[in-house]
């Protein structure tokens, strides 16, 4: 029975968990979770299973039973929180509180990539606006990321087809191909190599902090005359925005300058911290978006004095492990970087000395033919020789039959002029035989004179081809005696305005929180900041690069509001932080008169 019951209890208990999946920027995870699980329970188990510390920043947000998003409260059972219903229940793990240094304050890889994941999506969707030209370069950074450096064997064209780059804003206010966005991104991927993908997040981040809209969370209010406007909260205070212009505030309320914030129903009171200046009052619609506001504050407020005080143990050491673990990776990748050198040194060297080896086999070859065409040459001359010697043999021959025929000639001539004395009884006949001979003495002497010019002739051609041959012979000893040594082969070496929560019967109730600010450091230095394009002159002049190349193809008909908003500011010499700066002059009382007058 007892078995029995057990198995009964532990069937009972399943059926009582509840199936919840959260979606991070990067990954899904799915829990089973018992109804006591408060939010801060499910929270940490999240952050637990993607390696997070840094859980300051986070939190998550779900859709309510009303169709707004809402934030998962920490305090309260997660099933408790007007969930929507679904099978299993839904929620997003996203930063709720943005840093006002990117590179100063996230400390572990993990943050910088869920922030660099979150504020891509928010440029790519125009939840936050983004400048055409800032845009293509941050476009760059994340294809840095994502493939690493730019390999032209890896990265062929249309290796970036399937990726999401740019906002349909900027796609649509220029008029260029598909494939010649890509081209310009991919020159300006070329020009990150060497840079690490962590690092080409965190430089993502540093360009996109200085974008008007970053990390700032909208609600639509009125002042008591009625006047619509925008609240803008972010890491570094309260800024009024008019209605039609949420990239340049008018008015700014740094935290250390707020005392205590508080709502009643819809009326929203901040009281500043100068007992002279009037209370900050301001409404707005929805009673929920006044629980969002105070819970916005609250939070940014509370990083806001954490930032001017010393860092926790825990802050160090974690900072401590962030900088070994990057200066292991610095030194693994250099490690890389100059094995990767020595390998294409070797690469260079071994196709050097292909090089060299295929021309000395050229040479080689070339060697080959001019010594068997001198081979040929030669074997040529001595069969000439051979045919000129017969041929001079053959003349000499001839000059000796002729040369006894001559000295017949003589001997019979002499004959018949003695026959002619001791018989003068025939002189007539030996007269005639006489002149006969004669005749024919003279035939055979031109005959034996001619004979002797062509054996001459034919001696000094002789004489021609012997000096040839003996001079081939000399030039093929030559080329024998130096042949080119050939080398062996080398061996291989190898915002979420619209938000809401549940109203309930809670519009007379009030809401407060009490700002501490004592033990801080008060400077206000955020108010000194400058923009990374203004640090750093390479993307100064990157930025003035693309800008000056995409004015040549934009379509100025298709320019939105925010794009002449950023246009004026640029032309009169505005960003973030000179609006920053001019929107805090004055007391604080000036600044709530001048809200009030809007």
């Amino acid at each position: 029975l007892s078995n029995r019951f057990r198995a009964h209890l532990a069937v009972l208990f399943l059926n009582l968990q509840v199936n919840v999946r959260v979606t991070t920027m990067d990954a899904e995870l799915e829990f089973s979770i018992l109804p006591s699980t408060t939010g801060k329970q499910l929270f940490d188990q999240v952050s637990r299973t993607v390696g997070l510390r840094e859980l300051w920043y986070f939190g998550l947000l779900f859709v309510n039973s009303k169709g707004f998003q809402t934030w998962l409260k920490f305090d309260k059972k997660v099933i408790s929180q007007e969930v929507k219903k679904e099978v299993p229940l839904q929620f997003r793990f996203r930063a709720k509180f943005y840093p006002e240094d990117v590179a100063e304050e996230l400390i572990q890889e993990s943050t910088q990539k869920l922030f660099f994941l979150q504020v891509k999506e928010d440029i790519l969707t125009d939840e936050v606006y983004c400048p055409p030209e800032s845009a293509v370069l941050l476009a760059s950074y994340s294809v840095q990321a994502k493939f690493g450096d730019f390999n032209k064997e890896a990265h062929q064209n249309g290796y970036l087809t399937n990726e999401r780059l740019l906002p349909k804003r900027v796609l649509d206010q220029h008029k260029l191909s598909k494939e010649q966005w890509e081209q310009r991104i991919q020159t300006w991927h070329e020009e990150h190599r060497a840079m690490l993908k962590e690092d080409a997040m965190l430089e993502y981040l540093k360009i996109a902090q200085d974008l008007e809209m970053y990390g700032v969370n909208f609600f639509d209010i009125k002042n008591r005359k009625g006047t619509e406007l925008w609240l803008g909260v972010d890491a570094l205070g309260l800024n009024i925005y008019e209605k039609g212009d949420r990239l340049t505030p008018k008015i700014g309320f740094p935290w250390s300058e707020i005392r205590n914030i508080s709502f009643n129903d819809k009326k929203f009171i901040i009281k500043p911290i100068d007992k002279k200046a009037p209370d900050f009052v301001f409404y707005a619609p929805r009673l929920g978006m006044n629980k969002r506001i105070l819970a916005l504050c609250m939070g940014n407020h509370e990083l806001y004095m954490k930032r001017r005080k010393p860092d926790t143990i825990e802050v160090q050491q974690m900072k401590t492990k962030a900088r070994e673990e990057k200066h292991q990776k610095q030194m693994e990748r250099a490690q890389l970087e100059n094995e990767k050198k020595k390998r294409e040194a070797m690469e260079k060297e071994k196709d050097q000395m292909e090089r060299e080896k295929q021309d000395l086999m050229l040479r080689l070859y070339q060697f080959e033919e001019t010594t068997k065409k001198a081979e040929r040459e030669l074997q040529e001359q001595l069969e000439r020789a051979i045919r000129l010697e017969e041929e001079r043999r053959r003349v000499e021959q001839d000059a000796a039959r002729l040369e006894t025929e001559r000295q017949a000639a003589l001997l019979a001539k002499d004959e018949l002029a003695r026959q002619a004395v001791i018989q003068l009884e025939s002189q007539e006949q030996l007269a005639a035989e006489l002149a006969e001979y004669t005749a024919k003495i003279a035939l055979l002497e031109e005959a034996k004179r001619f004979q002797e010019e062509e054996a001459e002739t034919w001696q000094s051609r002789a004489r021609e081809v012997q000096e040839d041959l003996l001079k081939t012979k000399e030039e093929l000893h030559l080329v024998m005696a130096a042949p080119a040594a050939i080398p062996a082969p080398p061996s291989p070496d190898s915002s979420d305005s619209s938000h809401s929560d549940q109203e309930e019967s809670e519009e007379n109730s009030t809401y407060s929180a009490e700002l501490q600010q004592q033990d801080i450091n008060d400077h206000r230095e955020e108010e000194e900041r400058v923009t990374e394009a203004e640090k750093n002159k390479r993307i100064q002049a990157q930025l003035m690069s693309l800008s000056a190349d995409l004015a040549e193809t934009r379509d100025d008909t298709m320019k939105t509001q925010n794009d002449l908003l950023h246009t004026e500011n640029v032309r009169a010499g505005r960003d973030k932080y000179k609006t920053l700066r001019q929107i805090r002059m004055g007391n604080t009382k000036q600044r709530v008169d001048e809200f009030e007058s809007l």
